[in-house]
C-alpha cells in the first residue's frame, strides 16, 4: 500500500529505538509503521582504538570519507547517546561523520524516502489510526497524495486574548462543519455547550474522530492554539488532537520574525499566513480579509478591525449568536479556500516530495539540500562532516550588477541566463566534495577567484542534473506546481553553500559560484559589444541591450541572433577553455517598446535594480516596473497610481504638466484619501526601538494590541496615525513633498527641469 508521509519522529519503547512514521494511505485510511532502528555514526578506521577505549559496539564498512579513507560505524542504542558520544571522542581530536543527523531523517534518508512511501507488512487496527504497521519493509513510492484530509478551525472570543471569555470554536473538514457555541439556551446551526470545558473537549473529540492530516487556520498558533492551552490548563485537561493520547506541545515567539510551533502527534499544524508567506505569494498585507479578497474574491463577514471588531463580535454574542456563528464558520471557510485556491498546500507536498523535508519543513533550505545531499553521498558510499555553526570569517561576493546608463530608450532588449548560478555549478562542478584546497594537480578547474575542483561529476552537479531532469518532465506533464518547487529548490542552493549554517560552508566554494557569475556576464556584455550592440545595463544574470531597431519585429530578430550567437560562444568556450560541456544559457527574455533607466536621486549616475518599461504582452501594451515606487509596499498607492499614469504618458509622448498639477489639485481636494495610507513592517519589539523611532513605529505605539506585523498609518497634520485611530486632518503637504515629488523629479531630470518648475509655469504644457 502507497502512503504520504505527514509527520516522521521516533519513540523509547523497552529502551529501544523505534522510528514512527504516521500518514495517509492512497485508500484513504491513516497510517503509522513502526521500525525498530538503530542510532550511528561514522569515524575513521585509523582512530579504531580510541573509539574502542570508550565504546564497544561498532562495525566496518565499505564507507570512506571525502579523502578516501575508510570509515567505521558507530552503532548506539539510544538517539540520546549520540552527542554524548561524538563528544567524548571530539575531545580527543576524533573527527565524527554525520553524527548530527535526526534520527528519523537518518532512518528515511537510509531508506530513501522522500514524502512517498511504499509499505509492505501485515497490520492491526488502531484506536486512532486505520493501520497501524510493525517492522513492514519500507521503500520510496512514486505517489503524490490527492486525499490528505485538512481541518479547519477558528476561536471567537470576548476580547482577543488567551484569557478572555469563550465564546466557540468553528470548524471545516471536507463535508464536515460544526461550531461549539458556550451559551445558555440553544442556537441554530451548533452545538450548543453549558461552558467552556464542554466545548473544548467537545471540539477536541471531534478532532480525533474526523482524523485530519493536517490543522489549519488563520495565525492559527500564535492565537488560536495558545488559546486553547491557556483555556485547557485552567480547567487542568490537556489539549489532546493527536493520533496518539498525549498533550500538544506549543513553542510560541515573541516577535514576528521566527515562527511559533505546534506539535501534536500523527499531524502537521501548518499556520496558512505562514504558508502563504513562505510560497512567495505576495499581497499588500496579511490579514485574512484582505488575502481573501485578492486570492478568492471573497471577504469576512465582519471586516472592522481592533477594537471595533470585538465590540461587534461581543455584540453578535448577546444579540445575535447565529449570525455569530455564520461568521465563525466563514473565518475557517476562507483559509481552506484561500488554501485551494492559491496551491499553497500542493506546492508544500511537491516540496516535501522533491527534498524529503516533512511538510513544516519544507521551507528548511539548508536542510533540503542537507536531505538531497546526503542521499546523493550515501549511494557514492562517501559519508559527509557532522555539521558545525562556522563564524562567518569573509564576506561572499555578491553578484554583479552594472552602473546603469541612465536614459530613455526605445526597443531595449532583455537577455538574461536561465538559472546562472545552477547553470555555473554544473558547467564548473563546484561542489564541496570536489573542492581542492590546494590546487595542485592535473585535470583540475580554476574559478576566477583561484579556488580549484576536480573536472567530475560531482554530488552537486549531480543533484542538479536529476532537478533539471525532473523539471523538464513536471513542463511535459504541465505540472505547474512541481516546476515551481523545483525551481525554488535549485535557486536556494547558492544561499545555502555560502551560509555559516550549512554543512559545506566554505567561503571560497560559494565565492567560486558568484566570482563565475561576474566572469560570465562581464564577458557576454564584451562579446555582445563586439558585434555592434551597447550594453547599457546588468543584473547578476541579465543584459540590457540598445538594438537600434525601428520596430518592434527587428528587435525581436535581433534578440534572437544575439541569444543563439552566444550560446555558441559558450559551447565552444566552455569545451576549449575547461574540456567540459556548457549548461549556460543565455534567452532573450523580451523588448522593452520604451524603458526609462533612472539617475541615482541628487546624483548623475543610473540606478541599480531600478527601472520601468513598456512591452507587448498578449497583443496588449504592459507597464512592468522593477524596484521603483509602483511596486514597493513601503509607498502609498497614491504615489503608486501617480507613478503609473506619469510614465504611461511619458512612454507615449503625452502631456505631464497639467496632468501634474491637476493631480495634485486633487489630493488637496481629498479625492485621493482613500490611497494615503503607509504600510510598513515591524522589525523588532516595539519597546526595542530606542535610538529612532520611525513613523510606523509611533503610529503602532498608539494600538493597544498588535494583530500583525504590518503597520498601516496615515500622516496627519499632528504627526503619524494608525488607520485604526485617525483624529486629525490629513497632512497633504507631505504627500506631495515626499510621495509626489521624488517620483515627478524623476522623469523631470532628463527634460532638466525642476518639480517647482512644473508647478510654477503656467506657460509649460509639454515636455516633449
Amino acid at each position: 500500500m502507497k502512503g504520504f508521509i505527514i509527520s516522521p519522529t521516533y519513540k523509547i519503547l523497552e529502551n529501544k529505538a523505534y522510528v514512527l512514521l504516521y500518514g495517509r494511505l492512497e485508500n484513504g485510511g491513516s497510517f503509522l509503521t513502526i521500525n525498530h532502528y538503530e542510532p550511528y555514526f561514522f569515524i575513521k578506521e585509523e582512530d579504531q582504538a580510541i573509539l574502542e577505549s570508550v565504546h564497544k559496539n561498532f562495525t566496518p564498512t565499505d564507507f570512506k570519507n571525502k579523502d578516501g579513507k575508510r570509515l567505521l560505524k558507530a552503532i548506539l542504542t539510544l538517539p540520546a547517546e549520540v552527542p554524548k558520544l561524538r563528544k567524548k571522542l571530539e575531545d580527543q581530536e576524533v573527527e565524527c561523520y554525520e553524527a548530527d543527523i535526526k534520527f528519523p531523517y537518518r532512518f528515511m534518508i537510509d531508506h530513501d524516502l522522500q514524502g512517498s512511501v511504499d509499505i509492505d507488512g501485515d497490520y492491526e487496527l488502531g484506536e486512532r489510526i486505520d493501520r497501524i504497521y510493525k517492522e513492514p519493509a519500507l521503500k520510496q513510492a512514486n505517489y503524490t497524495p490527492k486525499n490528505l484530509k485538512i481541518l479547519s478551525f477558528d476561536i471567537e472570543s470576548s476580547k482577543g486574548t488567551a484569557e478572555d471569555q469563550l465564546y466557540c470554536i468553528g470548524f471545516l473538514c471536507g463535508t464536515t462543519q460544526r461550531s461549539f457555541i458556550v451559551s445558555p439556551t440553544p442556537v441554530e446551526g451548533a452545538v450548543t455547550c453549558t461552558d467552556e470545558e464542554e466545548a473544548l473537549e467537545k471540539f477536541m473529540e471531534e478532532v480525533k474522530t474526523l482524523d485530519p492530516d493536517i490543522i489549519t487556520g488563520w495565525n492559527v498558533i500564535d492565537f488560536d492554539l495558545n488559546y486553547l492551552s491557556v483555556k485547557c490548563k485552567k480547567y487542568k485537561i490537556p489539549l489532546d488532537i493527536g493520533r496518539e493520547p498525549g498533550k500538544l506541545k506549543l513553542t510560541l515567539r515573541e516577535n514576528f520574525f521566527m515562527d511559533s510551533k505546534a506539535e501534536t502527534s500523527g499531524r502537521q499544524i501548518l499556520d496558512a499566513l505562514n504558508l502563504l508567506r513562505v510560497s512567495f505569494i505576495k499581497v499588500q498585507d496579511y490579514k485574512l480579509n484582505t488575502v481573501a479578497q485578492k486570492i478568492v474574491g471573497d471577504t469576512k463577514l465582519i471586516r472592522t478591525t481592533g477594537e471595533e471588531k470585538y465590540k461587534e463580535i461581543d455584540d453578535l454574542y448577546k444579540h445575535n449568536k447565529k449570525r455569530l456563528i455564520e461568521y465563525n464558520l466563514k473565518d475557517a471557510e476562507l483559509v481552506l479556500k484561500i488554501i485551494e485556491k492559491s496551491g499553497i498546500l500542493n506546492l508544500t507536498i511537491q516540496r516535501s516530495l522533491l527534498t524529503g523535508m516533512p511538510l513544516d519543513r519544507v521551507n528548511a533550505s539548508i536542510a533540503s539540500l542537507d536531505s538531497l545531499y546526503i542521499r546523493e553521498a550515501r549511494r557514492r558510499k562517501i559519508a559527509l562532516p557532522s555539521g558545525v555553526f562556522a563564524e562567518k570569517q569573509e564576506q561572499t561576493l555578491g553578484g554583479y550588477v552594472k552602473e546603469a546608463e541612465a536614459g530613455i530608450y526605445d526597443y531595449l532588449l532583455i537577455l538574461d541566463f536561465k538559472s546562472l548560478y545552477p547553470s555555473i555549478i554544473r558547467t564548473f562542478n563546484i561542489d564541496p566534495l570536489s573542492h581542492v584546497p590546494d590546487c595542485e594537480g592535473k585535470n583540475l578547474i580554476k574559478a576566477p577567484n583561484g579556488t580549484c575542483f576536480k573536472n567530475e561529476e560531482g554530488i552537486l552537479p549531480r543533484i542538479l542534473e536529476k532537478l533539471w531532469k525532473e523539471r523538464e518532465q513536471a513542463r511535459k506533464e504541465k505540472n505547474e506546481l512541481a516546476r515551481y518547487a523545483i525551481k525554488i529548490q535549485m535557486n536556494s542552493m547558492y544561499g545555502s553553500l555560502s551560509s555559516p549554517a550549512c554543512r559545506f560552508f566554505n567561503p571560497d566554494v560559494a565565492n567560486a559560484i558568484t566570482y563565475f557569475g561576474h566572469a560570465i556576464i562581464k564577458l557576454t556584455s564584451k562579446k555582445i559589444e563586439e558585434s555592434g550592440y551597447r550594453v547599457i545595463y546588468n543584473d547578476t544574470d541579465a543584459c540590457f541591450v540598445v538594438s537600434n531597431a525601428q520596430n518592434l519585429d527587428e528587435a525581436e530578430a535581433i534578440g534572437k541572433k544575439i541569444e543563439k550567437s552566444i550560446n555558441t560562444f559558450y559551447k565552444e568556450y566552455v569545451k576549449k577553455n575547461y574540456r567540459r560541456e556548457s549548461y549556460l544559457e543565455l534567452a532573450f527574455e523580451k523588448v522593452f517598446i520604451k524603458c526609462l533607466m533612472p539617475r541615482i536621486r541628487s546624483g548623475e549616475k543610473g540606478a541599480k535594480k531600478r527601472y520601468a518599461g513598456l512591452l507587448l504582452k498578449d497583443g496588449k501594451e504592459e507597464l512592468q516596473f522593477v524596484g521603483m515606487e509602483a511596486i514597493r509596499g513601503d509607498w502609498t498607492n497614491l504615489a503608486k497610481k501617480y507613478q503609473h499614469e506619469l510614465y504611461t504618458r511619458i512612454f507615449h509622448n503625452q502631456e505631464v504638466a497639467e496632468f501634474t498639477k491637476k493631480f495634485i489639485r486633487d489630493i488637496k481636494s481629498g479625492k485621493y484619501d482613500n490611497l494615503l495610507t503607509y504600510r510598513k513592517s515591524i522589525r523588532k519589539a516595539l519597546k526595542d526601538y530606542v535610538k529612532t523611532t520611525p513613523p510606523h513605529v509611533k503610529a503602532a505605539r498608539q494600538l493597544e494590541t498588535l494583530e500583525s506585523d504590518i503597520i498601516e498609518y496615515v500622516v496627519t497634520e499632528q504627526g503619524p496615525e494608525p488607520i485604526q485611530k485617525i483624529k486629525h486632518k490629513f497632512d497633504y503637504e507631505h504627500y506631495i513633498q515626499k510621495q509626489i515629488k521624488p517620483l515627478a523629479e524623476t522623469v523631470l531630470l532628463f527634460f532638466n527641469k525642476k518639480f517647482e518648475d512644473l508647478l510654477n509655469d503656467s506657460s509649460q504644457t509639454t515636455l516633449f
